[in-house]
């Protein structure tokens, strides 16, 4: 496999971390707050868009198999990242806001 396309498989296959949702609040900047809001509403996204395509059939001549499960776990986090980078449901706003606030807490 290209070294390439395994990297980017990898990438996208990673779901956020508590450790950086809990990095961007303790003392982060408010470009890190705003990534870590971003990250947490792809996993909320992931998650919803997951239950939604169980339902999805793959049958007929190329449907069905491993392979398709897995790619399209990978096209749904995909889709999860883009929806939030793109706007989302606006929980990223809300949660930079947050974050925000608890890094000034933090401060003083």
């Amino acid at each position: 496999m290209d070294p390439t396309l395994a990297n980017v498989l990898t990438q996208m296959a990673r779901p956020a971390s508590p450790q950086s949702i809990k990095g961007a609040a303790a003392g982060g900047s408010e470009a890190a707050a705003r990534q870590a809001a971003e990250e947490f509403e792809a996993v909320f996204l992931n998650t919803m868009l997951e239950g939604m395509f169980e339902g999805v059939k793959t049958d007929g001549p190329f449907g069905g198999g491993s392979a398709e499960k897995t790619y399209r776990s990978l096209l749904v986090t995909q889709y999860a990242e883009q929806i939030s980078q793109n706007g989302g449901l606006g929980f990223s706003d809300e949660i930079t806001r947050d974050l925000i606030a608890l890094q000034e807490g933090a401060q003083q």
